[in-house]
């Protein structure tokens, strides 16, 4: 135990004197303040082997630099104080620094820094102090641990550096491994200092953004009392996660995990910072709890050399060194001073003891992640003065007056630290950002056990904050020590995840982690797990079954391989083999009176015009193309024009044939070129219309996917509704015409008058066309074409029957009435 430190623990004089400042003691005892006596001193105890391996380094790397050719003829001496982890003492330590005094029995100062450059501390809250302090006298501060993001702000820290990444890396670095992982929902301790608050507080914001939740997150600290660390172990144990993020101090850590081995707190993956996840004492006491940690250390490094110097450390240095015998005595447990009581247990210290039979964080090499940032410190230092020294910032001056140069002010250093750029032996740059920050590099460790089940730090993975985002953290591919079981990874989710077909719907009142599984509605997929909203699949295509894919819709046509669409086939073809059969009929008794009677050369042409009728219906079945919508319609047009011309010419024949003056004549014979020339005409001007609406807009195959979700109708788009309309309309117009004639001409003497037969087809017709109007414009799909097709052939077998079955039934049944003198006879 020592007193409050009033002169430098360990020192050497020189040139240039760089400053040190370690937390060598863990514990500090604040004596009883009475404001009547002069207060007791402050004292530190148990000491910290790792810490002091720090000092060491310092030191180490002090005597290696005087012993090179870097600084000739400068030397660079040392003032080592204890920190002892307490801000007080670290501000004591500073000002003795500053000062060079170690008491202030006079009021007065030297003017100028006994030292001009200070390393240290090992944690952000004192190192905070003591920059703010040294900041206003431009002495320059280099860090090996101090990590809060906070020291990043040159304008409150001007002359502060570190060689040990910002936190504002390492906790984005920590939330991008847990959204590695796949833990989402997970638990949070942290240091309640500058250090543990102001990275936790950037990782619980990296966190959100890569979409992890934080279940709670609480904070202690060194002096916490057992009570608030009892109820900080069982919030832990207590949780639904099984993933804690530990943002502590090693010396925190260590208080924490006392009390989860108290109450056996197993099976937790926990996730560390470089703070504590390499430190040796922690993997060997706790590695019960701690099997499989993860956590971001700071690049292993080798040190030649410094093995063989730390092994000489001891009382033989310095026999008046306390510093010295209270690290001897720690270590082999024993005590050095004779005039000290021992107690039953102890011995005394004989001063051959050997460091190489110590296995112990002094001694073990094989982490040198931190030493190493004190070795560089060191260098960095003495790389500035060199810099000095070749005149690399003084332009203009001659070369020989700055290698002469043997004082420097630390404003000179501080200004020529914000430039050095060197390698060290082991290749490494080292250099600073506008921030006095490092590259920002970090190995992912894994806690794994040998064969001899012993804790190893096993490198599983990199960060680089200078590449990329999607290359900053990669894994090495090395297999993977979990906590609880070895070789199965933890699940850490507030909600299983949501399977493909299923999307995440939020739970009032509860983290964004939480929520319930929705499936996705109907022509929406999720082909991901864990999606926050469903897909809309593409029109052209439809979700399946489990709503995990966009599947092409069915595509809607009327087919022939249906039932509707053979039927239709077989009554359209089976109309035109019974119109065929009628013409060979009408061939056949074609000398007969009933024949000549009803205009053999229009009835031939007629029934020629129907057969085409019953067969453009077949156009409207199939896979709509290009060509097929263009002639459907078209064909559709011309044929029902050449029906209704061939039936207005028989009726003006008809009517004709009564009205004329010449008896005898069935047909007037001057009649026959004004018939073709009527048939003709009507015919033409049907095509004019039909070339326009071609030439114009015509029709084109269309995939209609809005009408039906789940299928895609093929149709025919008409291109020009009123191509469409106006020869449907002229067709309508013939028809009109004709059954105003028909219907004239059907009180006409004879007993045979196809005006009757006629009139009574015109009447079908135009009863089948103005039916299918409505039904064509709210049938949906294939239907539409189905009622098209019917009307076709419903209107094609209304003029077959109604003007052709009573002659054929004379013709065939009743051949007496096939004489003229019957047809000439008077109706009675």
């Amino acid at each position: 135990m020592l007193g409050y430190p009033e002169f430098p623990l360990l020192s050497k004089e020189g040139d240039v004197t760089i400053g040190g400042v370690f937390n060598i003691h863990g514990k500090t005892t604040e004596p009883p303040l009475s404001f009547t006596d002069t207060p007791q001193l402050l004292t530190c105890s148990s000491i910290n082997l790792r810490e002091f391996r720090f000092a060491q380094t310092m030191i180490f790397a002090i005597e290696e630099i005087n012993n090179s050719s870097l600084l000739p003829n400068i030397s660079i001496g040392y003032r080592i104080y204890d920190g002892c982890g307490s801000t007080l003492s670290t501000m004591h330590a500073t000002m003795a620094l500053m000062n060079g005094q170690e008491r202030m029995v006079e009021k007065s100062c030297l003017g100028q820094s006994a030292v001009h450059a200070i390393i240290g501390t090992s944690d952000s809250s004192t190192t905070i102090a003591m920059s703010r302090s040294t900041g206003a006298f431009q002495i320059p501060v280099i860090s090996h641990f101090a990590t809060c993001a906070c020291l990043s702000n040159k304008k409150e820290f001007p002359s502060f550096f570190r060689t040990i990444p910002s936190d504002f890396y390492q906790s984005r670095a920590l939330a991008k491994v847990v959204k590695h992982f796949g833990w989402t929902w997970v638990g949070a301790v942290r240091s309640n200092n500058d250090y543990g608050n102001n990275g936790m507080t950037t990782f619980i914001e990296a966190a959100g953004v890569e979409g992890v939740c934080i279940e709670y997150s609480e904070a202690i600290l060194l002096t916490s009392p057992r009570e608030q660390i009892v109820s900080v172990v069982g919030v832990i144990r207590r949780a639904n996660s099984r993933v804690l993020v530990a943002f502590l101090s090693q010396l925190e850590m260590e208080v924490l995990l006392e009390e989860a081995l108290a109450q056996n707190l197993t099976g937790l993956q926990w996730v560390g910072s470089e703070s504590w996840i390499t430190d040796t004492h922690l993997a060997t006491r706790y590695s019960s709890i701690l099997d499989g940690t993860l956590g971001f250390a700071i690049r292993k490094a080798t040190i030649p050399g410094l093995r063989e110097f730390m092994l000489r450390v001891g009382p033989a240095q310095d026999t008046n060194n306390v510093l010295l015998r209270e690290f001897w005595e720690a270590t082999f447990d024993c005590r050095w001073s004779p005039h000290k009581e021992l107690e039953s247990w102890q011995r005394q210290c004989s001063g051959s003891e050997k460091l190489e039979d110590i296995n112990n964080p002094f001694t073990d090499m094989t982490e040198l992640r931190i030493t190493n940032n004190v070795y560089k410190a060191v260098y960095a230092v003495a790389q500035s003065i060199h810099d000095l020294l070749t005149c690399r910032y003084a332009k203009g001056q001659d070369v020989r007056n700055c290698m002469h140069r043997i004082s420097f002010k630390p404003g000179e250093i501080l200004s020529s630290l914000r430039g050095v750029n060197f390698s060290m032996k082991s290749g490494e740059r080292i250099y600073f950002d506008e921030n006095g920050d490092p590259e920002a590099t970090y190995e992912l460790v894994n806690w794994q056990r040998n064969q001899a089940e012993e804790i190893l730090f096993a490198t599983v993975g990199y960060y680089n904050a200078s590449l990329p985002k999607q290359k900053q953290f990669a894994l090495t591919g090395t297999n993977i020590t979990w906590a609880g079981d070895p070789l199965k990874m933890p699940l850490s989710v507030c909600t299983e995840s949501c399977l493909r077909g299923f999307r995440q719907a939020m739970i009032e009142g509860l983290p964004v982690c939480c929520f319930s599984c929705i499936p996705c509605a109907a022509g929406e997929i999720s082909n991901l797990t864990d999606v926050a909203e469903c897909i809309q699949c593409p029109l052209e295509y439809w979700s399946n079954e489990d709503n995990s894919q966009c599947v092409p819709k069915l595509v809607e046509f009327l087919s022939f391989d249906e039932t509707m669409g053979i039927l239709l086939a077989s009554f359209s073809l089976g109309g035109a083999s019974l119109t065929m059969v009628v013409s060979l009929v009408f061939f056949r008794y074609r000398d007969t009176p009933i024949v000549k009677a009803s205009n053999s050369e229009l009835s031939f042409l007629l029934l020629f015009s129907l057969t085409l009728c019953f067969l453009c219906s077949l156009t409207f079945i199939g896979q709509p193309s290009e060509w097929s919508c263009m002639l459907r319609h078209t064909a559709f047009g011309i044929t029902f024009a050449l029906c209704m011309s061939c039936v207005l010419a028989k009726t003006i024949a008809v009517v004709f044939a009564f009205k004329g003056k010449m008896p005898g004549n069935s047909v007037p014979q001057c009649s026959i070129p004004f018939q073709r020339m009527s048939v003709l005409s009507c015919i033409i001007l049907q095509v004019i219309i039909c070339v326009l609406w071609l030439a114009l807009a015509p029709p084109f195959p269309f995939k209609d996917a809005a009408y039906t979700t789940e299928k895609i109708i093929l149709e025919c788009n008409l291109g020009s509704a009123t191509g469409f309309w106006a020869v449907l309309g002229y067709i309508g117009l013939l028809a009109i015409l004709c059954f105003l004639l028909a219907f004239l001409a059907r009180k006409l003497p004879d007993n045979f008058n196809e005006a009757k037969c006629i009139t009574f087809s015109m009447l079908i017709f135009c009863a089948v066309w103005i039916t299918f109007i409505p039904a064509y414009v709210s049938s949906p799909g294939k239907f539409t074409v189905a009622v098209e097709i019917f009307a076709i052939l419903a209107s094609s077998f209304g003029l077959l029957f109604s003007i052709f079955a009573p002659k054929c039934y004379i013709i065939l049944l009743a051949p007496e009435k096939n004489t003229k003198k019957h047809m000439m006879g008077n109706s009675r």
